[in-house]
């Protein structure tokens, strides 16, 4: 497995994972479970966001690995 393909599978994963904090955000009655979901959500998207330029980067200096 090539580090682009790893770094598509976990940036599919992560994907999920908001996928999954957004529903228990929407569904929490505490506002403080609320906020902890909220703020896991926010640090996941920069987390996100960090690996897609780290991808972008990748695909620009070994031009193989874009489309895998």
């Amino acid at each position: 497995m090539t580090v682009g393909s790893q770094v598509k599978q976990t940036l599919a994963s992560l994907k999920g994972a908001q996928g999954t904090l957004r529903m228990y955000a929407l569904q929490a009655q505490d506002e403080k479970e609320k906020n902890a979901y909220t703020e896991a959500l926010e640090t996941t998207n920069d987390v996100i966001k960090d690996l897609e330029n780290r991808l972008k980067t990748l695909e620009f200096e070994e031009p193989q690995f874009k489309g895998y």
